[in-house]
């Protein structure tokens, strides 16, 4: 692209927009990730649940979030992300916090179903806004430090909450785990700006050469008339199952972590909090490197095949040694865990540089939907299997299998753009 056209891309973009999507989405992830730790911690008992029945109510939260995610990302290309989160940070935070004032098994799966419907429109509407923000030559940073929201909440999450169980109980944990959510609704409304042009920090050059250089992208880029072709084309397809079959390791090993830890350690809840915490400590030095490398290199599909399969491999071995060598087992299921958050960045980068603008958002949020069905099965199997055999054996060996899966889809998978792409624009970043 021709710099004179796109210009100098303001940095204040990073300072000003990164943090508002990172405490969003961390959010968010508090707020699903936290009941691994109430199940572990005494709400079955409490409630009289089944191992059967937490699984399903565990796994329940992701057919909420499956069900919205395409209606959610369009709505955000084509209205507004910021009413959309807005609403759905008041709604979250409320029912995260009705959560530990439950006293029956069927509010709780009311509950958890519709925890899922409001945080569903989170991650399509994010990725959108970032694209709406970032060039191609940024794009994987820009996507990783939003899912850096991920691994660092739940590392700050898992300490928190094992001592937060410890001292108020999983009722208090929950009640006070959801208030931040809608506190924070009023000042992401202060704060957001949903493209450039909305911006009052950026002058109007500065908007310009944002608006410009996006626009200069959708020019290398086949066409794609409607939604329909862009759901049926073959590379969003793949895309879309390499998500599913990735999310099914993925939350099955974080829903389910600290209950098969703590079954297999024999240690208490505070102590299976820090070693839970420690695959997400290890995420976020893996994630930054591969971003910068992604972005330098125009790597995508590269760094996906690495990581699945290093996390794959882990995940396999550490199931192979067992509980008779936890230690050793528990290091390669922190590589294993830090290896599967380290692609997100790039592999969410790679779609909009496949598909134009006017189908993007729909394509994303197929892909993300996906991926929430795979979360939906992972969590729902995987607690399922260990509440039916009485150990994690089975759970090991279907997330293992599901992982090897994501890896060969990859493998023949083509990540690149449907045409030559131009030059890139240089950033401040």
């Amino acid at each position: 692209m021709n710099q004179n056209i796109a210009g100098i891309l303001p940095a204040s973009r990073w300072g000003k927009l990164i943090p508002i999507a990172f405490i969003t989405y961390s959010l968010a992830y508090l707020d699903r990730a936290n009941y691994g730790f109430g199940a572990a911690a005494g709400l079955a008992e409490d409630l009289n649940i089944t191992p059967a029945i937490s699984a399903l109510l565990g796994a329940l939260f992701f057919l909420g979030y499956f069900c919205f995610q395409v209606p959610g990302g369009i709505y955000a290309e084509k209205h507004s992300a910021k009413k959309l989160i807005f609403w759905s940070l008041i709604l979250w935070g409320a029912l995260a916090t009705a959560t530990g004032m439950v006293h029956s098994v069927a509010l709780l799966a009311v509950i958890r179903f519709l925890l899922g419907v409001a945080e569903s429109v989170v991650m399509p509407a994010m990725l959108i806004f970032l694209s709406h923000w970032f060039t191609r030559a940024e794009r994987s940073k820009a996507n990783t430090f939003l899912f850096l929201g991920n691994p660092i909440t739940v590392l700050w999450m898992s300490i928190l909450s094992g001592y937060l169980v410890n001292s108020f109980g999983w009722r208090g944990m929950f009640i006070i785990e959801g208030v931040p959510a809608i506190l924070w609704a009023f000042i992401w409304w202060k704060i957001y700006a949903d493209r450039p042009r909305d911006a009052k920090w950026l002058s109007e050059a500065e908007k310009r050469a944002v608006e410009n250089a996006l626009a200069a992208e959708q020019q290398s880029i086949k066409p794609v008339k409607n939604y329909r072709e862009a759901f049926r084309s073959p590379k969003v397809l793949a895309l879309a199952f390499i998500h599913f079959f990735w999310n099914i390791g993925m939350y099955g090993f974080i829903m389910w972590l600290p209950s098969m830890l703590k079954s297999a350690s024999g240690m208490g809840i505070v102590a299976t909090g820090w070693l839970s915490a420690a695959p997400y400590l290890l995420a976020v030095p893996l994630m930054l490197t591969a971003s910068w490398f992604s972005d330098k290199y125009q790597q995508r599909k590269n760094i996906v095949l690495l990581f699945l399969g290093l996390g794959a491999v882990c995940f396999i071995a550490s199931f192979t040694l067992g509980a008779t060598h936890f230690w050793l087992s528990w290091v390669l299921l922190v590589i294993a865990g830090g290896a599967m958050y380290t692609p997100y960045g790039p592999f969410f980068a790679a779609i909009p540089e496949m598909l134009p603008r006017n189908v993007v958002a729909g394509a994303m949020s197929f892909v993300v939907c996906f991926g929430a069905l795979g979360s939906f099965v992972g969590a729902w199997i995987v607690g399922y299997l260990n509440g039916l055999t009485g150990s994690p054996a089975a759970s090991y060996v279907f997330m293992g299998g599901s992982l090897v899966v994501a890896v060969l889809l990859t493998a023949l998978t083509t990540f690149s753009s449907l045409s030559t792409p131009t030059a890139q624009t240089r950033s401040a970043y």
